[in-house]
């Protein structure tokens, strides 16, 4: 069982030694940071530490390289979707500094929305104020005004589209 260890080690330390650079040049292309990459090619070899019972002297090559693989991807997904949630607090951040502006700002929202919803159909309307001011649900409304929830769903894509033009057209001028 030592000896097992012992030749294990040898492998992993010998491999570390044969494609550590090829690992890391394999990593920085992916990625373009140089220190990531060095710190993504040190956790192979930690991965690969902890895979030594499967490893061979034969096929130790391809783990490491799927390991580096796999090791990429996860750090690109991370990447992307900490790129994509900093980009979207930042075009959806409060420029406002001001409380009070920022309170005058929604009532006026308010009243242009309620102005515009005067001006729907009758049913449109309806269909609109119950889900936005009574918050019930498509097939809450599609039940109560005996409906198909595909018409109420139409309904709310239709009033939804006219308010929200009705204001950009307005905080256009």
């Amino acid at each position: 069982m030592e000896d097992i260890k012992v030749i294990l080690s040898c492998l992993i330390t010998d491999s570390y030694q044969k494609y550590y650079q090829s690992v890391c040049s394999y990593i920085y292309y992916k990625i373009g940071n140089q220190e990531t990459a060095k710190d993504l090619s040190q956790d192979v070899f930690l991965r690969l530490i902890d895979y030594k019972q499967m490893l061979r002297e034969d096929t130790v090559k391809y783990f490491i390289h799927t390991i580096a693989r796999n090791l990429v991807t996860d750090y690109l997904r991370r990447h992307y979707k900490k790129q994509e949630v900093t980009s979207y607090i930042y075009d959806h951040a409060i420029t406002y500094t001001n409380e009070i502006e920022s309170q005058v700002i929604a009532k006026e929202l308010s009243v242009l929305e309620k102005y515009k919803l005067d001006t729907l159909s009758e049913q449109r309307r309806k269909v609109y104020a119950m889900n936005r001011f009574e918050d019930k649900s498509i097939s809450e409304i599609s039940t109560e005004l005996k409906i198909s929830p595909r018409t109420v769903e139409n309904h709310l894509f239709k009033s939804r589209k006219e308010i929200r033009n009705f204001i950009n057209l307005l905080y256009a001028i």
